[in-house]
């Protein structure tokens, strides 16, 4: 039998989704909690893998059990229970076997967020840039990103992957309740490609990049050419989609 566990959770304390052997990650905890309450060793698989530090407000992943789950509101809440504070489990649902928390989603959406001044309330949840921004230019440099398909520049080195293309369908600066925030929505996301994003198009938005600095950034196919990451804390997975 297999499940979906639709989540989130505060990445601060984690060394991002993934397991790691010298790290404490959100699917160890999740793994662990899963294995004690159905007596059986579960191993999930997310639909994305978030970094160190960063956050997911809606985050899938998947499960096999022999046994059927008699009642997944009660284990619902019995996860609450037992998983610490900054990770929360919304709802548990029996799928089809063959559907894949990754392979079958359709889209993802990312959200970075950024502050003028410290918010004592928003430590660990955004990023303070103090630096004036024209937030038209870049968002008309953000507009270049459905041109492309390869985004090469922004992935992080030696990673292993296929290749380097994503459709990219939404790309928006917006300013709400005070907040400065980065909206992008693709099929797929390159490993630490929004942060990357995000750090060049703040150089866009002080005057060090033009705009045809940009577009030649992400035709150069070439990460040293990208500005520097944004910091962690100020990402957030926001959406997951699969098809109806």
């Amino acid at each position: 039998m297999r499940y979906f566990i639709e989540f989130s959770y505060k990445g601060t304390n984690y060394s991002g989704w993934q397991k790691q052997n010298n790290a404490i990650s959100v699917q160890q905890k999740l793994d662990e909690a899963l294995t004690l309450i159905l007596r059986e060793t579960i191993e999930t698989v997310g639909s994305s893998r978030t970094d160190t530090g960063v956050h997911a407000e809606q985050q899938y992943a998947h499960f096999d059990i022999i046994e059927a789950v008699k009642d997944c509101d009660l284990l619902t809440y019995r996860l609450n229970s037992l998983l610490p504070f900054d990770i929360a489990v919304h709802r548990v649902f029996p799928v089809e076997d063959t559907a894949h928390s990754r392979f079958d989603a359709s889209y993802r959406r990312y959200e970075y967020r950024i502050v003028k001044r410290k918010n004592p309330f928003l430590f660990g949840e955004s990023h303070i840039f103090h630096k004036p921004l024209n937030i038209e230019l870049m968002n008309e440099a953000a507009l270049l990103l459905f041109k492309y398909k390869n985004f090469e520049s922004f992935s992080k080195l030696h990673t292993q992957v296929n290749n380097f293309l994503c459709d990219i369908t939404e790309a928006e600066w917006f300013e709400k309740n005070g907040i400065l925030i980065f909206s992008v929505k693709s099929n797929r996301f390159l490993r630490g490609m929004v942060r990357a994003l995000v750090g060049t198009l703040l150089e866009v938005g002080t005057g060090k990049k033009s705009i045809a600095d940009f577009e030649k950034i992400i035709q150069a196919q070439d990460r040293s050419k990208a500005g520097a990451q944004a910091p962690a804390e100020g990402l957030f997975l926001v959406e997951v989609g699969y098809p109806e």
